[in-house]
């Protein structure tokens, strides 16, 4: 276990530190003196039941900050699964982020999204000063339970909630009564059942290379094609621009990439821990579809392909 003292904190350990806290993505909206801002962000939480509070926090240099600050109202929009684009769209700089986005006006004038998770129309109730953030409360006056399955952010990385291995035995299987009833066919919860099992055992392995899951994720692209644009990267790797970058860094600084003209060059020392992600990666679906005919995992792939491609 790795400690690290007050007195030798980088901040940028402590930040992917905190990125082992799995959390939620929200889009913070508010409207005064004629505009509109919106931020992503990952640090709501509740705060009180009776009275109704929650809050946030925003970066002192923010240039939405002025906005927040005079608007009456604020609303926390808790983004679904499938809602990754609008989180970019909102995570980096733009002159319009609302461009070709239908909204509702909530309470103040805050925008509000359709398809989330959650919504929740707030009163601006107190900020407190929090180092180089500003904490804001709100009072929630108003909100929505959408029931949509929410999209989560962890190490770096969007990813979806999936259920528990509760249901598996020591030795990785899935107990007969898992698959009794409808539930034995129900495509949905097959897949889901399906993905947890295979990353039990595939997730600890990758990790133990000690690259996080998004440089991990981001070198096992790049090895193939390191010519991507910032587009092709993000609908590959499904990370936000702000953890792209870091993680380009971050393979940098470790010596396994480097700058090659537009794109990115591998390093004789990437290449070679690239080919460890993938003899992982290949291991991992030998051991799992060996029980399986090629002619079977082929129609698997297709299966999959097809649902992939009509998403």
């Amino acid at each position: 276990m790795t400690t690290r003292q007050e007195a030798a904190i980088d901040s940028r350990a402590f930040r992917r530190a905190l990125g082992n806290f799995a959390t939620g993505v929200t889009i913070m909206t508010a409207a005064a003196g004629g505009k509109r801002v919106g931020v992503t962000a990952n640090s709501f939480n509740s705060v009180s039941l009776d009275p109704p509070l929650i809050l946030w926090s925003i970066d002192k240099r923010s240039t939405s900050y002025e906005v927040f600050a005079a608007a009456s109202h604020f609303a926390v929009n808790i983004l679904a699964a499938d809602q990754i684009d609008l989180s970019n769209q909102f995570a980096r700089p733009s002159d319009d982020k609302f461009a070709g986005i239908e909204v509702e006006e909530g309470a103040g004038g805050a925008p509000l999204f359709a398809g989330c998770a959650a919504r929740f129309q707030c009163e601006l109730y107190q900020q407190v000063d929090g180092g180089d953030h500003w904490i804001l409360i709100g009072k929630v006056v108003a909100f929505d339970d959408l029931g949509r399955a929410p999209l989560v952010y962890h190490q770096g990385v969007y990813s979806s909630v999936l259920p528990h291995p509760r249901l598996l035995k020591k030795s990785g299987s899935v107990g007969k009564t898992a698959f009794q009833g409808r539930l034995s066919h129900n495509l949905y919860y097959l897949m889901t059942q399906a993905v947890r099992s295979y990353q039990a055992d595939y997730q600890p392995r990758q990790l133990a290379t000690g690259l996080r899951t998004s440089e991990a994720r981001m070198l096992m692209v790049l090895e193939k094609d390191a010519s991507l644009g910032l587009a092709e990267l993000q609908q590959l790797v499904a990370m936000p621009v702000r953890e792209i970058d870091e993680a380009l860094e971050n393979l940098k600084r470790k010596g396994l990439l480097q700058d090659a003209g537009d794109g990115y060059g591998m390093t004789e020392l990437g290449l070679e821990q690239a080919e460890l992600l993938w003899s992982i990666a290949e291991e991992q679906q030998q051991r799992v579809f060996a029980a399986f005919s090629p002619k079977q995992v082929e129609a698997f792939k297709q299966v999959l392909r097809g649902i992939v491609g009509g998403l």
